[in-house]
């Protein structure tokens, strides 16, 4: 109830910026911070953070209410972590997803894939030793609240929800209803004005009754009258008032404002109800109207002055549809739009969506003259002007882009549309934020993928699906989860007969067996994937699968077999002209046959792999040669050789320090390659 702006769970009012009415109710919330818990009172520490619970209506005020607390509470938290725990159409968040939110926020980042007691576990450490103050906006059950309490008792906890909040330990409850009248007033005159309040009070106060003191029917109606200078407040209470059977106030307030509204302005309000987490920007409002960008911002600036959008405080222009409105806009939308009318909507702001996102990376690839070219052919409203912008423009639309691919998949009928989405979704992620930082988004995404992959019968997007997957689990620790995955790739690119698809799965097979310690089962594996390279002549594949088995059988302490493979990687590295490779493959025979007791020969080696790594010019692998020259030979027993070459590896990477250090001013670190995680299909669209 500050500004102009429709928050989530209710209304803020317009105008100055001053906090209208709920003065005892704040009043009695600051008390009860200070107010000594059950715990205290008995004696005992309290085990959690301190929970207070405001309660009311969707367009009450709720949320805003919860936000001037937090402000006038601010100074003395650490910091401030907001999460919603609903969706637009009341349907819950998972607790997994709003905790890793909140540690986003917190700048803690959790493992991509991790189930919901991992993630609520990380977020109770990171908050163990802060003062933090955390507002759950939206609540639905006392389950999403109690799961995301800090352990702390130092934090605090303000949570928003339409009714009480069972099951959580002493919770301070404030329940809201409407606005008192001398607030109610002074909302209505921020928008008309005080001489059309004062020169008729009593009508002026029938509409607050009429409106039932309801802060966001008060500011609808305010904005209506606002609108039209020359409408009687009085007409307008009478108005309502003899519709009074015809549902809430709120209700009745927005069946005006919109049929006032003319046919493209009420279908364009309609077709927001589309939006993806109830966010709009003007690329998304001009889509689904099928106008044009500047049109649609123009509407949307109409629809906020009329209290029926929410101006996000963004960089970019972006807008929320309330919470309280939502359920009026798609009870209209699914009455007076076709099915198709709408499904064609939804097709167009994917569309969109997947141009804006293809634009977002191609401006990245400004080396390429292809990309260049693909850039300069889009349109101008879908271009822009530079890589920060671009990243801007991704960051800021993350959570409506995430959302779109949801739906997308929920919706069952635009398959082919949401394969592309998430397709560019995966690689714009990638080029901007980089694989490590884009993680835990894309395992949602690529989970999607999934869906449809078993929805459609497409055993070759099932299998990179799942295997995308099964490398974010290997990644993060969960490799019985991760060989389970690779095994049902190994099945679905059998099935589509893609001999990349099951050369991967069996290596990576071999490699989470690897891991899991079971060598001899890596092995065969490997040994499997390496007959399928061999056949298909694939000789650098080859050579790196031989150097695989090796390490098996390495780890195995089978080393004539190690040495045996090692030897067959290095004639394929050798016939593949690989310099880089053979100085790696002769440096890990020489580990090997030193581990066989057989020092002089792992000597000759090393000094060979020497010369070759000089030849690939790749300075840490001579280094870390010389070093491994210098224990050997300390084992030879010839200590001043291997202090010569120890001082010849210090002065290898003192160099590479030195020229790193000068370079790094100049060349910026290059972006991981997206190709890595990108989602693989039959559709040659880009």
């Amino acid at each position: 109830m500050t500004d102009q702006a429709v928050d989530a769970g209710g209304v803020r009012l317009s105008g100055e910026g001053r906090f209208l009415g709920r003065t005892r109710e704040l009043k009695e919330l600051r008390a009860d911070i200070e107010r000594a818990g059950l715990d205290t009172l008995s004696g005992r520490k309290a085990p959690r953070a301190r929970v207070l619970l405001i309660a009311g209506r969707p367009g009450s005020g709720r949320t805003a209410l919860a936000e001037e607390l937090v402000r006038a509470v601010a100074d003395r938290y650490d910091g401030v972590l907001r999460a919603r725990l609903s969706e637009p159409d009341g349907t819950p968040v998972p607790i997994g997803d709003a905790a890793r939110e909140l540690l986003t926020v917190l700048g803690v980042q959790a493992p991509a894939g991790a189930a919901e007691d991992d993630l609520t576990a990380v977020l109770r450490e990171a908050l163990a030793d802060r003062r933090a103050l955390v507002l759950l906006d939206d609540a639905v059950t006392a389950e999403q609240v109690d799961a995301l309490l800090p352990d702390a008792p130092e934090c605090l906890v303000v949570a928003v929800s339409g009714g009480p909040l069972t099951g959580i330990a002493d919770v301070r409850p404030c329940t809201l209803g409407g606005l008192d009248t001398k607030s109610a007033l002074e909302l209505l005159s921020r928008h008309t004005g005080s001489v059309r309040i004062t020169v008729d009070p009593r009508a002026a106060e029938g509409l607050v009754e009429e409106c039932q003191g309801h802060a966001a029917a008060l500011m609808l109606a305010g904005g209506w009258l606002a609108a039209r200078p020359k409408a009687a407040v009085a007409d307008l209470a009478k108005h309502l008032h003899t519709e009074s059977d015809e549902g809430s106030p709120l209700s009745r307030v927005f069946k005006l404002v919109y049929t006032s509204l003319p046919d493209p302005a009420a279908r364009t309000l309609r077709l927001l109800s589309l939006a993806p987490a109830g966010l709009i920007d003007p690329h998304t409002a001009s889509a689904l109207a099928g106008c044009s960008v500047s049109g649609a911002r123009s509407t949307l600036d109409d629809f906020v002055a009329l209290g029926l959008l929410h101006a996000v405080d963004s960089p970019l222009p972006q807008y929320e549809v309330p919470g309280c409105l939502y359920p009026l806009l798609k009870a209209l939308a699914d009455t007076q739009d076709r099915p198709a009318e709408l499904q064609l909507a939804r097709a167009r702001m994917l569309e969109r969506t997947v141009r804006l996102l293809q634009a977002s990376r191609t401006i990245t690839e400004t080396d390429s003259p292809d990309s260049r070219d693909k850039l300069q052919g889009m349109p101008r409203s879908v271009r822009f002007p530079t890589p920060r912008a671009a990243e801007d423009w991704l960051r800021i639309r993350r959570p409506a882009l995430l959302a779109a691919a949801r739906l997308a998949v929920a919706d069952g009928e635009l398959d082919t549309l949401a394969r592309r989405l998430m397709s560019q979704l995966v690689r714009t992620m990638v080029a901007h934020f980089g694989m490590k930082a884009a993680a835990p988004d894309l395992y949602g995404i690529h989970g999607l993928v999934l869906d449809i992959a078993e929805r459609r019968a497409l055993p070759r997007e099932k299998a990179a699906a799942l295997l995308n997957l099964a490398d974010l689990d290997a990644q993060t620790g969960r490799t019985r989860e991760a060989l389970a995955r690779y095994r049902a790739a190994l099945d679905a690119g059998r099935e589509a007969n893609d001999p990349y698809a099951t050369g991967r799965a069996m290596e990576s097979v071999g490699g989470a067996h690897l891991e899991l310690g079971d060598y001899d089962r890596a092995a065969d594996w490997f040994g499997r994937a390496l007959a399928q390279r061999l056949a298909r002549d694939e000789r650098a594949e080859a050579a790196r699968l031989y150097g695989r088995i090796a390490t098996a059988h390495t780890y195995a302490g089978r080393y004539g077999e190690a040495v045996r493979n090692w030897r067959a990687a290095l004639a394929g590295h050798r016939k593949n002209g690989d310099v880089a490779a053979h100085a790696r493959a002769l440096s890990e025979l020489a580990r090997v046959q030193e581990y066989a007791g057989h020092p002089e020969e792992s000597l000759r080696t090393c000094q060979e792999a020497v010369e070759w790594a000089r030849r690939a010019e790749d300075v840490r692998l001579q280094a870390a040669l010389q070093l491994r020259l210098a224990d050997t030979l300390d084992r030879l027993g010839d200590p001043a050789a291997a202090q010569l070459h120890r001082g010849a590896a210090d002065r290898l990477l003192g160099e590479e320090l030195s020229q790193e250090e000068s370079g790094s001013e100049q060349v910026e670190e290059p972006k991981q390659d997206a190709d890595a995680c990108e989602i693989r299909s039959t559709s040659a669209e880009d």
